[in-house]
């Protein structure tokens, strides 16, 4: 049976998001979905759905919500303060939303995008194969007040699950492949992007985010020279004053300036999920690495859902509960006090 979520408030970047639309480069439209495609495979597995199920992503701060029905929710990406009713409720976890309760989610404590997962997930007119909202080529709105949001059947499951997620909330390590113009940069600016660290700048969105070189902008020569060919997320470029830029999923699909690199698909949520100021360090791997690195995050995500534990643990379950100490500071009652 299908429900609705209603919108009572909505925080300014309220968008339904998938894994996008493949294929579509010759359209000249870019793949788009999720910032961080790793949060739509935690909420599925929360869920127990399919990774490409339609989900609301939510930049920077939530909103509030309620269902016409009960429905299953999952919250995972940047975490957020949430509540049920006024009752909080964790993060990187699966709940019951009551006909009725209201759904309060504020603004982030880590991290940029949140994800909000119902069981069915969402459901919206599909457009080139995907049900995203690509705002950079005019495909979906950004979600308002008073809007009604359609729930697909939910074939029904567990909730009151959490999920350990992999911090990626706050920079750190990011690993690269060589691009086309990767050889074209002078060894020393190469090492240069490996050994010091770069730091997001306040300009940032889903079509790319800017970094802060340490020593001042990469250069390389003839950089003016490049033609303009296709780019993709993940992409490094370098514009004309040195600035690097990491493409995002909403990225234009053509590009002229030169490309230092190319951060790996596995990493590209920590770029996603930096918040302006994090640290993040770049390492070049080879390409057979890279691909061995990408089918180790390919099982890892499919099998998620084995990672799954109950927010309230049950003695009855617990197969280790004699390895807790469960009672502590006993006494026999006969001491002399």
């Amino acid at each position: 049976m299908s429900a609705q979520l209603r919108i009572l408030r909505a925080g300014p970047g309220l968008t339904l998001q998938d894994m996008g639309r493949g294929g579509c480069l010759a359209l000249g439209l870019s793949r788009g979905g999720a910032a961080d495609r790793l949060a739509l495979a935690e909420g599925a597995a929360l869920l127990s759905h399919a990774a490409d199920t339609l989900a609301l992503e939510m930049a920077a701060m939530g909103g509030e919500f309620e269902a016409t029905d009960d429905i299953r929710i999952a919250l995972t990406g940047a975490p957020m303060r949430a509540t049920i009713d006024g009752e909080p409720v964790a993060w990187h976890a699966s709940h019951l939303l009551p006909a009725g309760a209201r759904l309060s989610i504020g603004a982030v404590t880590r991290g940029c995008y949140g994800y909000l997962h119902v069981g069915g997930g969402f459901v919206a007119e599909a457009f080139l194969g995907a049900g995203s909202t690509h705002l950079a080529a005019g495909i979906g709105a950004v979600l308002q007040e008073g809007d009604l949001l359609e729930t697909g059947p939910d074939k029904g499951g567990q909730t009151g699950l959490l999920l350990e997620p992999e911090d990626r909330f706050a920079g750190g390590p990011v690993r690269l492949t060589a691009s086309f113009q990767t050889h074209q940069f002078a060894e020393a600016e190469r090492a240069r992007l490996q050994s010091e660290p770069l730091h997001r700048a306040a300009r940032a969105n889903r079509m790319g985010v800017a970094l802060k070189p340490q020593g001042g902008g990469y250069h390389i020569e003839g950089g003016r020279n490049v033609v303009s060919e296709i780019v993709l997320p993940g992409d490094i470029q370098i514009t004309g004053d040195g600035t690097p830029f990491v493409l995002m999923s909403e990225c234009q699909t053509t590009g002229g300036y030169p490309r230092i690199g190319t951060v790996l698909p596995c990493d590209l949520p920590r770029v996603a999920q930096a918040p302006a100021g994090a640290e993040l360090r770049f390492r070049f791997v080879d390409l057979n690495e890279a691909v061995e690195l990408e089918r180790t995050e390919a099982k890892r995500r499919a099998e998620l859902g084995k990672h799954r534990r109950p927010l309230i643990r049950d003695p009855r379950q617990m197969r280790d509960l004699l390895s807790y100490q469960l009672i502590s500071g006993v006494v026999a009652g006969d001491e002399d006090i």
